[in-house]
């Protein structure tokens, strides 16, 4: 898979051994679970949505949270 022959790239320049799998194509269960599998297979730490939409829903979510934040910090 090209995804992790990628990841197996990044790890060798950086040494990071943690993936985080996120966005839209990441909604499509075949590719998600075949992903973490190949990753996990290859050494990788990896870390999905399973609460949180992996989509727009997740991005409304973190914006809701950090907004509230601010507003807690300036009132």
């Amino acid at each position: 898979m090209a995804f992790v022959a990628m990841c197996e790239k990044g790890r060798g320049k950086t040494g990071i051994n943690r993936v985080c799998l996120s966005g839209g194509c990441f909604q499509n269960k075949i590719l998600l679970e075949d992903s973490i599998i190949q990753l996990e297979n290859a050494g990788f730490v990896v870390y999905h949505h399973k609460q949180v939409p992996t989509n727009d829903g997740g991005i409304a979510l973190g914006q809701a949270v950090v907004a509230g934040a601010i507003a807690k910090n300036i009132g």
